[in-house]
């Protein structure tokens, strides 16, 4: 399937056809510095420079961790630092999977630019490629209009998608309340910390339920650390937690600590 999507990507781009292909950039060099910061706690390093970025950095991070604890945190950090995949009527390849050309071609019954590029197709095909001026000027203008359309439409139902997860996730914790679980701290923030469960539920601690003591936010390496006795909290540390309160009208959970089996400074 990724061999046919690539083959007719390559195809009509050197015949110069108005198409739809599918676009994913190189992530910025300072964002990966940032995930570095974070991948530092895992012992785990991105290695890249403005000049080499390969997509194949962030596959061997990835089969590292597989099957560890930290692999869905690691996995989330690196999705947030890649940038979004969409639809344009200009190749400029797919870091993703290391392909300098690559289409959605396979799946029409799923993605309208598979059934868009496919009337391009049949339309070369059935005309022996001798396509008029004319309508070539034409698809080329429906080519950036459907693709600008097919990314806006995906990201509506990529957060539909979303925010049905979190309410399911946040139902099934209502009942739960007061049940303590362990989890991996997965995000560090200036009001609070997220920590994710083992059944992937996320839920925020606020510093007002991390215990008697009071947690300064370092922002460069994205931590909280105790203003007495030093404790820190980092992303990857294991915790205690209790399921304090949840909300499937506000797609919200929250706990609260029991211990820290964090570092310290």
């Amino acid at each position: 399937m990724l061999s046919a999507n690539e083959a007719v990507a390559e195809k009509f781009y050197w015949l110069e056809a108005p198409f739809i292909y599918r676009v994913h950039e190189k992530p910025d060099l300072e964002k990966i510095q940032e995930l570095n910061k974070f991948l530092f706690n895992f012992g785990l390093k991105i290695k890249a420079n403005k000049d080499n970025i390969h997509s194949k950095e962030f596959s061997k991070i990835l089969e590292e961790v597989k099957g560890k604890e930290e692999e869905k945190v690691v996995s989330n950090l690196i999705l947030r630092t890649l940038k979004l995949a969409r639809y344009e009527a200009e190749n400029k390849g797919h870091f993703g999977i290391a392909s300098k050309y690559y289409c959605h071609f396979t799946s029409p019954i799923r993605r309208y630019p598979d059934l868009f590029i496919h009337r391009v197709i049949s339309e070369y095909i059935e005309n022996n490629y001798d396509i008029p001026k004319k309508w070539i000027e034409t698809y080329e203008e429906y080519a950036k209009d459907r693709a600008n359309q097919s990314s806006e439409r995906e990201k509506v139902a990529t957060k539909v998608e979303r925010e049905a997860e979190d309410i399911k996730k946040a139902e099934y914790m209502e009942s739960r309340i007061g049940e303590e679980y362990e989890g991996i701290v997965s995000s560090i923030t200036s009001f609070g910390m997220f920590v994710q469960l083992e059944n992937t539920v996320e839920g925020l601690i606020r510093f007002e339920d991390l215990g008697d003591e009071y947690f300064i936010y370092d922002e460069d390496r994205k931590r909280l650390i105790g203003e007495k006795t030093n404790k820190v909290y980092k992303i990857g540390d294991r915790v205690e937690i209790r399921v304090k309160k949840a909300s499937k009208l506000l797609r919200q959970v929250d706990f609260e600590t029991i211990e820290n089996v964090g570092g310290r400074l």
